[in-house]
């Protein structure tokens, strides 16, 4: 299928993988629009890296997911939707879960109602590998309990089953990819590896919490390639899809190999007050892709490293971005 011509919306354009969606939609000849969350500074978020002509091929739509008439508002003419507006720092949610239940559950519901009476031919709806807790059997498929460690993956569970129901219920042309830990330029500081490299370059050692966790890294492109091909791929409605590469590296060992990449002789200092409450700890995290393979012939092509000097490199370009004394977790 050619996105040229094609009229999409992306919700939580604004945001690190957003912004990259955006991006490559008017690459590919799609009109965007794209919508952010209204605050007074009239603050787009990550969109303000796209290059000036490609931004201004975006229609920006301030608003909030929260309701339904800025939501329906968006949606009208347009045929695919990518809904990624959420509240996602896991921190946050331990400290304000109302809000991120009220963002992620009812802008949810807000989007699949508004696609509904729309008529969309494609609704991709963004969950997370943090839905599945603690891996009870690696690699992880799409079919793994969920477990939700954390109020910010017990409001992505209870959205993803909203757009189960909605398809269902429904018929609702909705597909859910589920993105394992994307990182790469544009990334908040806030995530592990940004924050790392930002310790890194500033030479300070590097506090993090426990070192032990496993993850899965998938770079932003290949995510984003995965969203595409979610939108047009045939006979993947109703399916869960997982993103990731299936390769699980320790928090402690990804650090290791970022010093390594930055030139780094920093020591990486273990800090417990960093620590996650212990029970909502996520230990492992490792992907099967094979349903994303078989299904739409999706499968990530950038290796770890050349991702990670991607990174190192957007960081070191925008040192005001990035507070070692501010951002460690």
């Amino acid at each position: 299928m050619s996105w040229n011509g094609k009229t999409t919306l992306v919700t939580g354009a604004g945001g690190f993988i957003g912004s990259h969606l955006t991006e490559r939609l008017v690459a590919e000849g799609a009109k965007v629009k794209a919508f952010v969350r209204y605050n007074g500074r009239s603050d787009i978020g990550s969109l303000r890296y796209l290059a000036p002509e490609a931004l201004a091929k975006v229609e920006v739509i301030f608003g909030d997911l929260r309701d339904p008439y800025a939501v329906g508002q968006a949606v009208k003419g347009v045929s695919h939707v990518f809904h990624l507006g959420a509240i996602i720092p896991i921190p946050y949610s331990y400290v304000h879960p109302q809000e991120v239940v009220s963002a992620n559950v009812q802008g949810t519901l807000n989007v699949l109602m508004a696609c509904r009476e729309a008529g969309v031919r494609r609704l991709v709806h963004t969950s997370t590998s943090e839905v599945y807790g603690s891996a009870l059997q690696v690699p992880i498929t799409e079919d793994h309990p969920l477990q939700t460690q954390s109020p910010y993956a017990a409001s992505k569970a209870a959205a993803d089953k909203l757009a189960e129901s909605f398809h269902c219920a429904f018929e609702l042309p909705v597909v859910t990819v589920r993105p394992f830990n994307t990182f790469g330029p544009r990334q908040s500081a806030r995530a592990v590896i940004p924050t790392v490299i930002c310790q890194a370059l500033a030479g300070r050692d590097i506090r993090l919490g426990d070192l032990t966790p496993t993850r899965d890294f998938t770079y932003v492109t290949d995510t984003v390639a995965g969203f595409l091909a979610a939108g047009e791929a045939e006979g993947v409605e109703g399916l869960v899809l997982n993103l990731g590469c299936g390769r699980e590296i320790s928090v402690g060992d990804l650090a290791g190999r970022i010093l390594r990449l930055c030139g780094s002789s920093a020591q990486v200092v273990h800090d417990p007050a960093r620590f996650r409450p212990s029970r909502s700890e996520v230990r492992r995290l490792l992907s099967s892709n094979r349903r994303a393979k078989e299904k739409m012939g999706w499968e990530p092509r950038m290796t770890l490293d050349e991702g990670l000097l991607q990174t190192i490199a957007w960081v070191r370009a925008h040192p005001e971005l990035f507070d070692p004394e501010k951002y460690t977790i």
